[in-house]
């Protein structure tokens, strides 16, 4: 029976249930193996066809991808199970960042609990020109991010800050100008990021002091993910800008 392989957002908390009990697995029946099936099998990333299969996402595919995280850890001496690169880049990611990732996780699991991430629409943009969702903290909240982010109200907002204390409109990372470029066309044109990942931020009222004004390339490339590092600051992203410069002399 056909089973779709586990995106990063079901990988996300059965990672975090993994590191929760010391990197080791857990079996079938207990709670929590049982209590991360429900949740799975509540999440708004497959269509009703895939929750109607009887076997999605049950408490022995849980276990098993317990196991998975436990005996591909480097500290396990034992024989590895067989698994995806999803999987490789997500035991890498709770070891390299684990507070960071537990982080995530508790942002999933409160935003399924209150309904929130049931409510947004797939967004453009979410994920990569390659299929990969665009932080390997999971797609749910990538695509909350970039829905806050177009909110036509913080966007405008935001906008007008700029303007009231007579700075240009450009990017911030790499002084792109629309409106240079485009004429009219791109007047008034920039796209609004938040500095810190909402994940990481915690749910809170968005100040204008959270939020850059980036060009479309730098903030796809703040949302870039590569194994190791899912997000950069636009700060740390013009560090990237000014190295590249400098190989490149």
């Amino acid at each position: 029976m056909w089973i779709p392989a586990w995106t990063e957002d079901e990988l996300v908390l059965a990672g975090a249930l993994v590191v929760r009990n010391g990197w080791r697995e857990l079996r079938t029946k207990d709670p929590e193996v049982r209590e991360l099936s429900e949740l799975l099998r509540s999440l708004p990333v497959h269509g009703p066809e895939v929750h109607a299969l009887p076997g999605f996402r049950s408490p022995d595919s849980v276990s098993r991808k317990t196991t998975d995280f436990m005996t591909n850890h480097t500290r396990y001496s034992g024989k590895p199970t067989r698994y995806g690169k999803p999987t490789l880049l997500m035991i890498e990611a709770f070891t390299s960042r684990e507070a960071e990732m537990l982080q995530a996780a508790q942002a999933i699991e409160d935003g399924i609990g209150s309904g929130e991430l049931h409510l947004i629409p797939p967004q453009a943009g979410e994920v990569d020109d390659d299929g990969v969702a665009s932080a390997i903290e999971g797609r749910l909240l990538v695509r909350r991010a970039l829905a806050r982010e177009r909110d036509p109200k913080l966007r405008k907002a935001k906008i007008e800050q700029v303007r009231a204390l007579g700075c240009p409109l450009v990017c911030e990372v790499c002084s792109f100008d629309f409106a240079r470029t485009y004429g009219d066309l791109g007047e008034g044109y920039i796209e609004v990021h938040h500095i810190t990942p909402l994940f990481v931020s915690g749910a809170q009222t968005t100040r204008l002091a959270d939020l850059a004004c980036l060009c479309a390339n730098c903030h796809r490339m703040c949302h870039k993910s590569r194994p190791g590092e899912s997000w950069r600051t636009p700060t740390a992203l013009r560090a990237q800008i000014q190295k590249s410069a400098q190989l490149a002399r």
